[in-house]
């Protein structure tokens, strides 16, 4: 009875309430401590799951991670949050935050695409779902800038098969540039250009490869001639 006595009057170290957790990380969050802010709102979530504070603690911490740059955590959070609350009327801006995260991994053209195709996807979708909202709105621009980019890694990987003289290879990717990605795209536009040069490099080359087999025909009579003109007489024997 005494231990149970002693233990009931114990006092928790923290006994802050999730009103309390909520304004602190809020105030975390507002002054850019997000790290801080973090610790509040998953001490809000851990303690207190059933509050109506926690659906808000959960988008909060995926920010907080957001802002940090830790883009592969802020993404779980967002796709956690979505698959929680899938028709919660933030769900438009946490689809439009998951596009973010990919976003701004994205590289220089010669660097992989997957981030810009993730990002692409995601914004994509986000317009599909939720074409009226401010955030599909928001999307589009990167869109564009997602499409500037996988355009641009196939332009430069085919402006290097140009310059290496593999016209058939470069040729394929032109083609891809002006057939898979919108005419207002600057990459679209040079490799229209490069598309035609290519063209005319390889119908060179073809001819010369012709030219060559036309002189290797006409050489060949005389060579025969020439080899059969040298061939040693038949064996006379001592």
């Amino acid at each position: 009875m005494l231990v149970f006595n002693l233990a009931g009057c114990a006092k928790k170290p923290d006994e802050r309430t999730a009103q309390q957790l909520s304004e602190d990380g809020a105030r975390h969050f507002e002054a850019g401590n997000y790290k801080k802010a973090i610790e509040a709102y998953k001490r809000l979530k851990d303690w207190y799951p059933y509050s109506p504070l926690a659906r808000e603690a959960l988008l909060r911490v995926a920010d907080s991670h957001y802002h940090l740059e830790e883009y592969e955590d802020a993404i779980f959070g967002y796709e956690q949050y979505e698959h929680l609350y899938p028709n919660d009327p933030e769900i438009p801006y946490v689809i439009y935050q998951i596009g973010l995260c990919h976003y701004e991994r994205i590289r220089t053209i010669d660097r992989t695409q997957l981030p810009a195709r993730n990002a692409l996807e995601t914004f994509e979708r986000l317009q599909a779902r939720f074409p009226a909202s401010e955030y599909a709105e928001k999307a589009g621009p990167k869109i564009d800038e997602c499409l500037e980019n996988l355009a641009g890694h196939d332009f430069y990987v085919g402006r290097f098969y140009y310059r290496s003289g593999h016209y058939k290879a470069a040729i394929n990717r032109f083609n891809k540039v002006t057939q898979q990605y919108p005419d207002h795209l600057d990459a679209h536009k040079r490799a229209v250009k490069y598309l035609a040069m290519a063209e005319e490099k390889l119908a060179e080359q073809e001819k010369s490869r012709e030219d060559a087999a036309e002189e290797a025909e006409k050489d060949m009579p005389k060579a025969l001639k020439n080899g059969l003109l040298n061939m040693p007489g038949p064996y006379s024997g001592p």
